[in-house]
């Protein structure tokens, strides 16, 4: 068969970045950033969490090829916020809620299996 191994899917090769940011010349203000590696999951994670800033303009990704775990994430913010900045704030945003999301199930998770023991 074509299709890749699994493992090659999420291991990144030696010398090979996690981002590639590129400049997108035919718009100002926006990005176009290359993530290797990863896929829907992180891209639609990104994008629903990018647009509900009130400064994004446009935000969309794609992803290049179904046997291939790479996507391209396109940003485009308002005139005075740099698109890295704002990608930047949204990613410590994603890692805030979902730390709070992990101590919430470990809790529930906990007290369901206390509920579950015998006496």
């Amino acid at each position: 068969m074509n299709q890749p191994d699994r493992f090659e899917l999420f291991l990144l090769p030696d010398g090979v970045k996690k981002l590639n940011i590129t400049p997108d010349a035919r718009v100002a203000n926006a990005i176009n950033i290359k993530f290797e590696r990863e896929d829907h999951t992180l891209g639609n994670l990104l994008q629903a969490t990018l647009l509900q800033d009130p400064r994004v303009i446009f935000c969309a990704y794609k992803v290049e090829h179904p046997l291939f775990a790479n996507f391209i994430l396109r940003l485009q913010v308002e005139e005075g916020h740099t698109p890295k900045d704002i990608l930047k704030e949204t990613i410590m945003t994603l890692l805030v809620q979902l730390d709070a999301l992990k101590k919430e199930f470990t809790k529930e998770w906990e007290l369901r299996r206390m509920a579950d023991e015998p006496f």
